[in-house]
């Protein structure tokens, strides 16, 4: 009896262990403890199977963590579709696949569905939008996933970078000229505050452009604000930048009222994909930059 006792005791233990009953240090190697917004939460100390269901999965592929499921809006970004052709798409509704990826880390929005189910197929970190701004975002994330040295490196090289591009810009229009950004989306025409991404922020925030007294009353506060194309000449500055997406209703722009507008009859008018623009990760923000500063640089 005794020598059966000892083989069925080890065979129990590995059920259990097998099953995840067991700490996550033993079966998911070492853990750190990382203070969340809802509180502390154990992550893994070297992540390698994280899952993206919120708009910060470019901030994770710059930090070099590996991803494995991310959102459909991630997926179809013009600026990740390389790095994730091979990731399956992840959602917070379909809790089967969570489980069927077997990830050690979900990143979401505390906004998402399901969460409390969410939590029990790994360690989950939520974050607010729009509760930082986009560099403390990325190295709230960093410290996340074990990396916020590599974060905030990449932060304040950023920054500079930012820094002397908009030197470069306001020589070049002038301190007084004003930019605006829209995005037109289906039928709708957005225009955007100083921090509804669109690279709203690096503009306004980074590169002190100037914006128009229209949008100022309209957008800054709230953020964004639905125009008619009848009234988009009023918010339009010596500038304009569309993001269009590419389900976009544009006929607005063969009307004479479009053709009118300063910016349009100048040439100032830049236009950039609008799947992806409302991203605020590495990435995105390093080609908004690029894209400003040819787009200003070389306007007539």
């Amino acid at each position: 009896m005794r020598k059966m006792l000892f083989p069925l005791l080890l065979v129990l233990t590995l059920v259990v262990t097998a099953c995840g009953g067991g700490n996550p240090k033993s079966s998911r190697g070492d853990t750190i403890l990382y203070e969340s917004e809802t509180g502390p939460v154990e992550v893994p100390a070297n992540p390698r199977r994280v899952v993206s269901l919120s708009g910060f999965t470019g901030n994770l592929l710059h930090l070099g963590v590996p991803v494995i499921g991310a959102d459909i809006w991630s997926k179809n970004a013009v600026q990740f579709a390389e790095m994730l052709k091979d990731v399956e798409e992840a959602s917070e509704e379909n809790l089967e696949k969570l489980i069927e990826l077997d990830p050690d880390l979900i990143v979401a929005l505390s906004t998402a569905k399901n969460l409390d189910r969410i939590r029990e197929i790994a360690p989950t970190v939520t974050y607010t939008w729009g509760a930082r701004d986009i560099f403390d975002m990325h190295i709230e994330i960093g410290k996340a996933v074990n990396k916020e040295k590599e974060a905030r490196e990449w932060v304040d090289a950023f920054k500079k970078r930012l820094e002397e591009a908009g030197a470069k810009i306001r020589a070049k229009i002038g301190e007084d000229a004003t930019v605006t950004v829209i995005e037109v989306y289906d039928k709708s025409i957005y225009v955007f505050g100083n921090n509804w991404a669109r690279g709203t922020e690096l503009l306004y925030q980074e590169m002190n452009l100037g914006m128009p007294e229209k949008v100022k009353e309209h957008a800054l506060e709230a953020g964004y604000y639905a125009l008619s194309p009848e009234v988009l000449p009023e918010f339009v500055g010596d500038y304009l930048i569309i993001s269009k997406y590419s389900n976009a209703d544009t006929s607005f722009q063969d009307t004479e009222t479009y053709k009118n507008i300063p910016a349009v009859k100048n040439g100032r008018v830049l236009e950039m994909t609008g799947e992806g623009a409302s991203f605020t990760d590495p990435y995105t923000l390093e080609m908004q930059l690029e894209l400003f500063e040819d787009f200003f640089l070389n306007s007539p």
